[in-house]
């Protein structure tokens, strides 16, 4: 029985419970596993967290960000692309990661009927995650870690062209050091976006967010950072949401906004949850 014939069955609030799927994708499926909040988790809010291209779902760093966010209220499910699922190095093209991360988003909603649900992923799993959503595709949030945007040193290959088409609100966390994302490049280009689009640069970091020891931090510093950032980030679309409820209809329109308290237009994002300190993993 799902999370949703769950609640229907029994009319009250239900925390979700964590477990491994399969997911059908056209002929073949993949695998996933959602794993509720450890604060917070009858609030309902789910992130599904695409991998890299050399990664797969239960990468050691993937896993540490997970319960890095799980401490913060977020449900996090994780899941496979095919070509990972069929142990294969080479990715699938961008419609085949698209229709795999649709097929997983739709089981999502069918276990587990999220109140407020963020897509994303790191590297090119985020890249696929924003390419949904700036093809309109429903959710209420973009969640990025290590966006690509170009090869490593091949700065003139942006892959921006879908970023002014999305939507809902972002949020993105890129390494200084990161060769994948140029901060001067990543800048030029979110000129263009009117979205919410919230860019948190990790000073030091890089592609995997490891910083140097001569930083002064660790890595799990880092992650704690992006944890208490993006926790931050949801708290604070709830409160806009709430304040500008009455606001005018008509008005359009959106901004890069930087870490900071700056006002922003109102979000799809109806929840808060308390903060919680990092445990190591």
């Amino acid at each position: 029985m799902s999370e949703r014939e769950r609640q229907q069955a029994g009319g009250e609030k239900r925390v979700p419970v964590g477990g491994e799927w399969r997911v059908p994708v056209g002929s073949e499926e993949t695998s996933a596993v959602f794993e509720p909040a450890t604060v917070g988790a009858e609030q309902g809010i789910v992130f599904v967290c695409a991998h890299g291209a050399g990664g797969n779902m239960n990468d050691r760093g993937l896993v540490q960000t997970a319960n890095v966010l799980r401490e913060r209220g977020l449900g996090v499910v994780r899941f496979n692309f095919l070509y990972k699922e069929k142990k294969s190095g080479r990715p699938d093209q961008m419609p085949r990661l698209k229709e795999c991360f649709s097929a997983v988003v739709a089981r999502v909603r069918e276990e587990l009927a999220p109140k407020t649900l963020i897509i994303g992923g790191r590297s090119m799993g985020g890249r696929a995650g924003s390419m949904l959503a700036a093809d309109g595709f429903e959710c209420d949030g973009l969640f990025l870690l290590a966006y690509p945007l170009h090869p490593p040193g091949k700065p003139d290959q942006l892959r921006d062209a879908h970023l002014p088409a999305i939507k809902v609100p972002v949020i993105c966390f890129n390494g200084t050091r990161d060769p994948f994302c140029t901060p001067s490049l990543m800048e030029e280009v979110l000129k263009r976006v009117t979205t919410d689009w919230e860019m948190h640069w990790v000073e030091g970091a890089d592609h995997s967010f490891h910083v140097p020891k001569s930083s002064g931090r660790t890595d799990v510093q880092v992650l704690a950072e992006i944890g208490d950032a993006a926790q931050a980030w949801v708290k604070r679309e709830a409160g806009s949401g709430e304040r500008e409820e009455g606001r005018g209809k008509g008005e359009e329109g959106g901004h890069l906004r930087p870490s900071g308290p700056f006002p922003h237009p109102p979000s799809p994002f109806p929840l808060n949850f308390p903060a919680c300190p990092i445990t190591p993993t």
